[in-house]
């Protein structure tokens, strides 16, 4: 079974195709989205396509480095006259000269092994990339651009706050290469502003927390979902710390719901949290909600020193999203345990 065959996933896309935005704004119009394969990536495609089997006639051009991943990915859009993907790296140009009513720049490496043997790869997508895809959006007079950031913007709570808001600004030793993604990452935003304040290009950024869910990519090596491939298969799940961390996390879906809602509806050059507040949680109690949907333990092993390199130092990152809940009526659907087992009962249908 492949992944958009599953009903519950199917439901899920469908949850989001429902959100109760003004979905008329991009009703036959254009869209480009870097990384387009990715968890976030691929999953917001699903819904705008499914909106497009409504009668939304909105153009995807999705933007990715490997075609024959993204064939087998988009493999039942891969015809359709509403989809095209673009081979090429955003680091280099932009292999289109189509004028694009939106672009959603959600290309970057996103987890720790990464981080670890690719720093200069996450630094250049992050800032170079993010240049060639706004002077792309100026060239072609896109209506509005988003930015994926991350709640590594803020760097380390440096004990000061409970939750970080969207104006605080916490502590990063930029003399390290993993401060490569986040430093990169303040980087794009501030490459957002310069945009907006020079060229007068309409800019909004989703703060976006730890993401989990079906749509994840096997080489993912963030712990979360370290966890839930061991869960899948039912095996112990392995912690490579004391697990006291306590971070946001939010499912998929609801990630995908908050950037389609701060581009409906976002303030130009604002910042927003995409974030649950009740999937705040200690990567202990995480394991421990995924051990036992498995019926499995949870174990503590060293990690290696590539995967060392690669994790965050910090210890509690947690995001206040009361802005976009005030602010655009933004709510999530799934808390971290609903989020974690429905992952988990979709992925197991794929094996």
């Amino acid at each position: 079974m492949n992944l958009i065959d599953n009903k519950d996933y199917l439901e899920d896309v469908a949850l989001v195709a429902a959100l109760p935005i003004d979905w008329n704004i991009f009703k036959d119009s254009s869209l480009m989205l870097s990384g387009s394969s990715g968890m976030v990536g691929s999953f917001l495609i699903d819904v705008l396509m499914h909106k497009n089997k409504e009668g939304l006639n909105l153009k995807i051009y999705a933007l990715g480095r490997n075609e024959e991943k993204a064939k087998d990915r988009f493999s039942m859009y891969w015809n359709d006259p509403l989809f095209t993907f673009v081979n090429g790296d955003i680091n280099d140009s932009i292999n289109l000269n189509e004028y694009v009513d939106y672009i959603i720049h959600g290309a970057s490496n996103t987890h720790p092994r990464q981080y670890s043997t690719d720093p200069v790869g996450t630094i250049t997508t992050n800032i170079i990339g993010t240049n060639n895809l706004l002077k792309y959006a100026k060239d072609h007079k896109t209506k509005r651009f988003v930015f994926l950031s991350s709640v590594e913007i803020y760097g380390e709570n440096k004990g000061d706050t409970d939750q970080f808001k969207e104006d605080y600004l916490g502590y990063i030793d930029s003399n390290t290469a993993r401060a490569g993604y986040p430093e990169s990452k303040r980087c794009g935003e501030s490459l957002c502003q310069s945009y907006i304040s020079q060229y007068g290009l309409d800019i909004v950024i989703p703060r976006l927390s730890r993401i989990y869910g079906p749509s994840m990519l096997q080489s993912d090596t963030k712990a979360i979902s370290q966890f839930i491939k061991k869960g899948v298969m039912k095996e112990d799940i392995v912690l490579k710390s004391e697990g006291t961390q306590v971070y946001s996390y939010s499912y998929v879906a609801d990630s995908v719901a908050g950037i389609l809602t701060i581009l409906a509806k976002g303030k130009c050059g604002e910042a927003y949290n995409v974030s649950d507040p009740d999937s705040d949680i200690a990567l202990k109690d995480l394991a421990k909600i995924i051990a036992d949907n498995a019926g499995t333990s949870v174990i503590f092993e060293l990690p290696d020193a590539i995967e060392k390199a690669g994790y965050s130092t910090a210890t509690k990152a947690t995001l206040d999203s009361s802005k976009i809940r005030n602010e655009l009526g933004f709510k999530t659907a799934y808390d971290i345990k609903l989020g974690v087992n429905r992952t988990i009962d979709i992925l197991r249908t794929l094996i």
